[in-house]
């Protein structure tokens, strides 16, 4: 458990609150409005979504595709045994494994490399979910020690901004709470839109590169070396 989640339970409160004066109106020209718009949801419900992010499952398969470089590393250690025969069947074969050996095991845009890419992906992101649930539990610590939340309680007790019509008491309040909430869950999701840019290229599907003549001719008598 961490600080986001010792802070849900009463950060949801509030932010329930929150969502329920904003609904009825905000006051217009405030900041809120272009974070109302480009996140497309009301803070309470961004929080609730951003509490099912955890490194830790992140973090575990970066660790679960690292082992697999193992196996590769087994593959490539056999086929890089010398054979004991010559021929023009046997050229061939060394060039096929020559190239087998490249895509397994030579460079980023290799299948380890790949891996590797995949694996630190999954640890950036799990840093990313790390750094951004602090940064949000930090901005829940601070507007729920505010005077906003005090004129946002006090106002949902009363019921009285619930009605329809003007900018009701407490809306104020709760529109600068949602601001401050949404903004730091808009810098959060730029930071994964930024991971994802970064590392497209490293995650992109690897093509197998064939040899420049590769094909076994089997027409020519192939001489054993035993």
């Amino acid at each position: 458990m961490d600080a986001l989640d010792r802070l849900a339970e009463p950060g949801l409160d509030l932010l329930r609150r929150v969502d329920r004066l904003i609904a009825a109106g905000v006051p217009e020209g405030h900041r809120v409005w272009p974070l109302l718009r480009r996140m497309q949801v009301l803070p309470g419900d961004a929080v609730r979504g951003f509490l099912d992010l955890h490194p830790v499952p992140l973090a575990s398969a970066g660790h679960a595709v690292r082992r697999l470089v193992r196996g590769y590393d087994d593959v490539s250690a056999a086929l890089t045994d010398s054979v004991l025969w010559s021929g023009p069947a046997a050229t061939a074969y060394g060039q096929q494994r020559a190239a087998l050996l490249r895509h397994l095991d030579e460079g980023p845009d290799s299948l380890v490399g790949r891996l590797e890419s995949t694996a630190g992906y999954a640890d950036a992101l799990a840093d990313w979910v790390e750094g951004s649930r602090l940064a949000l539990a930090r901005t829940l610590a601070d507007v729920l020690r505010s005077a906003e939340a005090v004129a946002v309680v006090a106002a949902t007790a009363t019921g009285a901004s619930m009605r329809p019509g003007p900018v009701g008491p407490g809306v104020a309040d709760a529109a600068e709470i949602a601001a401050r909430v949404l903004a730091v869950l808009c810098v959060a999701y730029d930071g994964a839109e930024t991971l994802l840019r970064q590392w497209a290229p490293s995650l992109a599907e690897t093509a197998w590169r064939p040899p420049a003549d590769g094909r076994p001719r089997y027409d020519q008598p192939t001489r054993v070396g035993w």
